[in-house]
Parts: C-alpha cells; structure tokens; sequence
C-alpha cells in the first residue's frame, strides 16, 4: 500500500467518524462559519485599532515639526535682537524637535506597514470567506438531497439496491465537508499566526519579489516593444 494511499484512508476515515458523531453537519458547517466572521470582526477591530495609532502619530509629528519651525523662527528674532545665547537655546529646542519628529517617523513608518499588511488581509480574508459562504449553502443543498435520496431509498426497498447511490452522493457531500473544513482550519491558523501569506507557498519573501519584479520587468519589456512597433513607419505608407 502506497503512503498516499495509506494517508487518503487515514483522513477519510477520520471524515466518517466526524460525520457519524455529528448530529447536524449542515449545523456544524454553519457554526464554522459563524467562527469565520468572528475572526473577520477581530481583524477589523484591530485594524481600526493600528490605524487609529498611526492616525495619533501622525497629529504628533506635525506638532513636533511646527515646534521646530517655531523654534527656528525664534532663533531669528533673538538674533535680530543680538540675543545669541537666546538663540542658541532656541535652535537646541528646534534639534530636539527634530529628534522626536525623526522617532515619531519611523514608528510612524511601522504602523503604517502594519496597516497595509492588515488591509490586505482583510480584504483576503473577506474573499475567502464569502466562497465558503457559497461552497456552505451548495454543500447543504447537496447534504438535503442526499438524505432525503437515503430516506426514499430505504422506504422503497429497505437497505438494498438503493443505498449504494446514496452511499455515493454521501461520499461527494463528505468529501466537500473535508475540503470546507481544511479551508476553516486553514483561514484561523492565518488569523492566529498573522500571516498573510499562502500557506502552501514555501518562497521566501526575496524569492516572491524577485519573481514579481522579473514578471514587471517582463510587462515594460513587452510595453516598450509594442510602443517601438506601432512607432515605425508602415510599410507602403
């Protein structure tokens, strides 16, 4: 017996005794839903809470930076005024203002990456959960029939011939449950690691941007090539 195959009977069992147990997998797909949007709520909140934050740096760092522009202006009036020692300590206060707007910026810088990466993933997020939302009402649709199918089977002719269609259509609605499950799983481990990532692309973030900048590169060869082209004189014109 290959590994595969060892491993595919290992998860379809799994699957069975999942459903055997369950009293309502259409309930169970609606609740893992339900936890879905919950995760979606978390990321929202937390992202109104990081934009919030950069928001806050942002007031600050134009206040640090109309501090040093005032000091500045200072330092020009005590000088006019051959004050230069009131000069000296305006310009100190405008070097300090300078050093807290140069921190603010590159916490500013941070949050502000925060918030794109936490947009994307929203946004993702959202995409994903909405084709579970589809693929959920398709498998319950699919899940009804396939017990009804069960019920009129037994009825007309007990557990004979009828079962093994019925057998079938379960497999199909078991194997659906399967995938919507491994999407859920999959969606809460991003939510819990904070990745954004594909989880089944094992590139490093170099290899991702250097594969995005040769595909860019590709597109302004093929632009500049095209633009030469229709620049040249037609023949016979």
């Amino acid at each position: 017996m290959s590994l595969f195959k060892h491993a595919s009977e290992i998860v379809q069992a799994k699957i069975n005794h999942f459903l055997d147990n369950a009293e309502d997998p259409a309930e169970t797909l609606d609740l893992s839903y339900e936890k879905m949007m919950s995760n979606l709520q978390d990321t929202k909140r937390h992202l109104a809470d990081v934009a919030t934050e950069k928001l806050s740096l942002e007031h600050q760092m134009a206040d640090a930076q109309k501090a040093a522009d005032q000091a500045e202006a200072d330092a020009r009036t005590a000088l006019q005024a051959n004050r230069e020692d009131l000069a000296k300590a305006e310009l100190a206060q405008k070097q300090a203002a300078l050093a807290k707007l140069q921190s603010l910026q590159d916490a500013h810088d941070k949050i502000a990456a925060q918030v794109a990466k936490l947009t994307d993933f929203e946004t993702k997020l959202q995409d994903r959960i909405e084709a579970f939302r589809t693929q959920k009402e398709v498998m319950k649709g699919e899940l009804a029939a396939s017990q009804a199918e069960i019920e009129a089977e037994n009825s007309l002719s007990g557990l004979g011939k009828g079962m093994n269609d019925a057998g079938e259509a379960m497999q199909r609605v078991q194997d659906r449950v399967a995938q919507s499950q491994s999407k859920a799983e999959a969606l809460e481990s991003l939510m819990d690691s904070g990745a954004i990532d594909d989880p089944l692309d094992h590139r490093s973030r170099t290899d991702k941007d250097m594969a995005q900048l040769r595909e860019q590169s590709g597109v302004d060869a093929d632009l500049a090539r095209l633009k030469a082209e229709m620049a040249k004189p037609q023949s016979g014109s």
